[in-house]
């Protein structure tokens, strides 16, 4: 480690408080789903549709960000699209109609994953050297759940504050929206400028938007960064799994309605402050190998998943149920804490960063578009356990195939440090 890169921690907190704060307005739901119905008038139905808007537009989005994300600087994308982000937040705190809900959704996601999120993942791996990738991706998980846990229940309090009324849902809206406008004036004052280079393998200069161009071809003409896709791939198809944690430990458990709240944050925030760190330190101090941890994490996810398939649930303890559970949900998000990590690895050129971090974008978060209704789809028409084992089940297989995918990466980058060595 006497040779590593110094990792430039302010720069770190920057784009931490500006990845805590960019998703709050996405995810109103997340603490405010009954007050939307009430208040917005909206459906279970309409706040679905207007989810899968967000996710469409993020995917066809993200073909655009391979280009825009090492076309311009961070200090211009990263600020620009967090006060875009708040803005809106100002016209949805306008309680507009459903369609101007499903626009308004769509915009989060065009200035939220397809502007913002790739860029800050490239300014992340950029900030320290192969040897630091684990634990800079880790902490960045951490914090941003630190950042979102400060910000989310704040934003609770005001809305209990205000009378849990129409005004009171306004203000938290705002409020978000707020948050994110000073983190983005914040990133344009205190982020540093990128230096785009505008000179081709062969010396000659070039325009930044031939610059663009070429790296998006040597981008996809890499197989790596597909390999590392499909490996983010099969991890988010098993973290959409989670979610059906609470109505698995309500069904077959019998769960209280007291302790689904208690539950669900220790699993949407606790995990994520502690998988982050671990996951982190795990694949840069213990295996030396963000792709080597996957692999080892992915192996300890098969055995576990399927032995809790089979394990007579309907005779046990809730709170036994609850530990296995949560164990499991943390092996998970030590993974989607450092799954980026291996771009790196494969030795992406640093300059095509955004690039290959909007590839694996791409594929990576892919799962969302038809996890959650497959998953929901086999519970609602397999009652009971069964349900729930076949949901268990196919996450099981995603973490085989993930074995075998990580398995042919590390092969790829052996061979890859073999050929540079010999050049």
């Amino acid at each position: 480690m006497s040779n590593a890169k110094p990792i430039r921690w302010f720069t770190f907190i920057v784009l931490v408080i500006g990845g805590g704060t960019v998703f709050k307005l996405s995810s109103l739901k997340d603490a405010f789903y009954v007050p939307m119905q009430e208040f917005m008038n909206l459906s279970n139905t309409q706040i679905g549709v207007a989810l899968s808007v967000y996710g469409i537009v993020q995917t066809i989005g993200n073909f655009a960000s391979i280009y825009i994300a090492d076309r311009f600087s961070k200090k211009i994308l990263i600020p620009f699209s967090l006060v875009c982000v708040g803005l809106i937040g100002f016209y949805i705190a306008s309680f507009p109609s459903f369609y101007g809900i499903c626009i308004a959704w769509g915009l989060l996601s065009l200035f939220g994953e397809v502007v913002y999120w790739p860029v800050l993942l490239k300014a992340i791996r950029l900030l320290g050297d192969s040897t630091q990738q684990g634990r800079l991706f880790g902490f960045l998980e951490a914090g941003r759940g630190v950042v979102d846990t400060i910000v989310a229940f704040s934003a609770l309090g005001i809305f209990i504050l205000l009378g849990e009324n129409a005004a009171g849902l306004k203000a938290a809206i705002i409020f978000y929206s707020l948050c994110v406008i000073i983190a983005g004036i914040l990133a344009y004052f205190l982020l540093e400028d990128d230096k785009i280079n505008t000179t081709d393998e062969k010396g000659r200069e070039i325009s930044k938007n031939k610059a663009a161009f070429n790296g998006v071809i040597k981008a996809v003409k890499t197989p790596e960064i597909w390999i590392v896709s499909l490996t983010i791939f099969t991890i988010y198809s098993i973290y959409c799994g989670l979610t059906y944690f609470i109505p698995f430990l309500k069904d077959i458990y019998g769960m209280p309605v007291a302790l689904v709240g208690a539950y669900g944050i220790i699993n949407q925030y606790t995990l994520k402050l502690i998988g982050g760190p671990i996951g982190g330190y795990c694949a840069d101090k213990v295996f030396h190998s963000s792709t080597r941890y996957l692999r080892f994490a992915l192996i300890l996810a098969a055995i576990s998943i399927l032995i809790f398939i089979f394990m007579p649930h309907e005779k046990l303890n809730i709170y036994f149920g609850m530990s296995l559970t949560l164990g499991f949900a943390a092996i998970v998000f030590t993974m989607r804490a450092t799954f980026f990590a291996p771009v790196d690895e494969i030795q992406m050129p640093r300059e095509i960063s955004g690039a290959a971090m909007s590839i694996a974008c791409i594929f990576g978060y892919s799962p969302q578009l038809f996890c959650f209704a497959l998953y929901g789809y086999i519970i609602d028409t397999y009652k009971g356990l069964l349900g729930y084992q076949i949901v268990f089940g196919i996450m099981g297989f995603f973490a085989i195939l993930g074995i075998a995918i990580s398995t042919y990466l590390l092969r790829r980058i052996a061979i890859k440090k073999t050929q540079n060595n010999l050049a």
